[in-house]
């Protein structure tokens, strides 16, 4: 079986685009036969193991971002913790804080992950859930799967980090923060959130 030359050229090119260190690349090419694409597939997910890792780190730099809408009737502050200030300064960690607030402005979630949603309103829900279920006539055994699976949906809808990214919705917010934290080696963490709409409580 013919083996693959992985060229140094290669390397450097996957390492632009993942930020992953130069023997991690060469590895990644080697497993991949050469394909690139699948190379950096191979990157990403073992950096998403290596954030899932971090997550217990100290964050304690960052930025707050603000995002205006151009009617000046939607607003959004949002903080993004990082390791270190040296991330803070990094211009990926910057527009990753820009991208956030404007995305909060535009698909308006109301928590950042699912254990900040208060009890109540999933109780709320599962109340609603459980009753529009029971309407339509399902197996009273099947109930409680279908109310698990319209509570799952719900965390989508109203979780920031569960939520589809506005420009990208094949990725979710939660992917973004981990792909960036994979990128730069640090725990990112999006610790809370406010946003204004003009009229509204």
């Amino acid at each position: 079986m013919a083996t693959t030359t992985i060229t140094a050229k290669d390397v450097q090119e996957l390492r632009q685009r993942t930020g992953a260190g130069m023997m991690d690349c060469k590895k990644a090419l080697e497993e991949a036969g050469g394909d690139k694409a699948k190379a950096e597939e191979l990157l990403r997910v073992k950096g998403a193991a290596r954030a899932d890792k971090r997550a217990g780190r100290a964050a304690t730099e960052g930025l707050i971002g603000s995002y205006i809408h151009h009617n000046g009737k939607v607003g959004v502050l949002v903080e993004v913790n990082c390791e270190t200030d040296f991330v803070a300064r990094n211009p990926e960690f910057k527009e990753l804080v820009k991208e956030i607030a404007l995305h909060i402005a535009s698909a308006a979630p109301v928590a950042v992950d699912k254990a900040s949603v208060p009890a109540e309103v999933i109780e709320r829900e599962r109340r609603i859930y459980e009753q529009q279920v029971r309407e339509s006539g399902k197996p009273e055994h099947l109930i409680p799967k279908i109310v698990e699976g319209k509570i799952e949906a719900y965390y989508k809808d109203v979780v920031l980090l569960s939520q589809n990214w506005v420009r990208d919705p094949s990725k979710t917010i939660g992917d973004l923060v981990k792909e960036l934290a994979a990128k730069t080696g640090e725990n990112i963490v999006v610790r809370r959130f406010a946003r204004f709409q003009l009229g509204q409580e």
